[in-house]
């Protein structure tokens, strides 16, 4: 279940509470006239199910809510009522398959945006990467994997194709772009640095590499994971099933790619450079294909569900 809070002008007070009450999954509501002082209003809440919580939200939206008043989402851990179990039962679908589009836009543009804290966490990571692509280490390239930001950014993109927001997708791909130059620029110095204190060397580069060669030496398995990576992903985000995203960040080869072109680009490996950018390129291309037809998918299921459960209510 969902919490929704919202200040809403006396105006539209009625109407809103006509929008709760015909909504499928709601309950718990609660109205207090006058209530709110800053924006001045009424204080308006109700609890809705997440598979239904995304619709009401497009109401209120519809309704300038957001623009007059004000709404804040809460998810609610523990809810014991038996309205609360009937609101959920008549709700279509499952809550775990749920899509609150609002709610995604917003955490994808968290991720997304370029912040010192992004950057810091991708120079991290590649650096931490380059560390194991010289090594062979496999741990640290995992452990580079998992640092990095990068799935924001690319989830951004996705939802903004979907929702049709130019401006979200500019951010997100700039993001990514100078998320990616930064960190190879400066992982290329951090190369030279480390070359220069004896702690890296060109024939670790050069030599066999079994646990970190396929970094630089892209094949159509690549894109396979890449395309898994990229749906289990965005269903991690949706469902808001956080600790699958771990998973994804491990499985996919692009933090590693930017750390391996550094080095090679340190020490002139033209091949090696090349090869790790096709890598990256093709393991962000298969996240974001796969991505965007995963949201499709939910967006269409959800619209159907809707659609089904409008005609059913018509009848009745």
């Amino acid at each position: 279940m969902l919490h929704l809070r919202m200040i809403v002008p006396p105006d539209r007070t009625e109407a809103v509470t006509e929008l709760i009450g015909a909504t499928v999954g709601t309950t718990h509501l609660v109205v207090l006239a006058g209530a709110a002082r800053d924006p001045a209003g009424d204080l308006v809440l109700c609890d809705v199910a997440r598979e239904a919580g995304d619709e009401l939200l497009h109401g209120l939206r519809e309704l300038r809510i957001d623009q007059d008043g004000s709404i804040a989402v809460e998810n609610i851990d523990l809810s014991m009522s038996e309205r609360a179990d009937a609101a959920e039962e008549e709700a279509p679908g499952e809550g775990a398959d749920a899509v609150i589009w609002e709610q995604l836009a917003e955490s994808t543009h968290e991720e997304s945006t370029l912040s010192l804290t992004y950057l810091s966490f991708m120079l991290l990571a590649t650096m931490i990467a380059a560390c194991g692509v010289v090594l062979d280490n496999a741990i640290l390239i995992v452990g580079a994997m998992a640092v990095g930001p990068e799935f924001g950014p690319v989830a951004g993109v996705c939802t903004a194709i979907v929702k049709r927001a130019p401006r979200l997708a500019v951010r997100c791909l700039v993001a990514l772009l100078v998320g990616f130059l930064a960190a190879i620029a400066v992982t290329a110095l951090f190369s030279l640095v480390m070359d220069a204190l004896g702690l890296f060397s060109r024939a670790q580069l050069d030599a066999e590499r079994p646990q970190t060669s396929f970094i630089w030496q892209p094949d159509p398995f690549s894109f396979v994971v890449a395309l898994l990576a990229g749906a289990a992903g965005t269903l991690s985000l949706t469902s808001s099933k956080a600790g699958a995203l771990v998973g994804v960040a491990i499985s996919v080869t692009t933090v590693p790619a930017a750390a391996n072109a550094a080095v090679a680009l340190s020490y002139g490996e033209v091949g090696q450079t090349w090869g790790s950018v096709e890598q990256l390129l093709l393991n962000l291309l298969g996240i974001m294909l796969a991505g965007t037809a995963t949201l499709l998918a939910q967006k269409w299921l959800w619209d159907t569900q809707r659609g089904k459960l409008r005609r059913r209510l018509r009848r009745s």
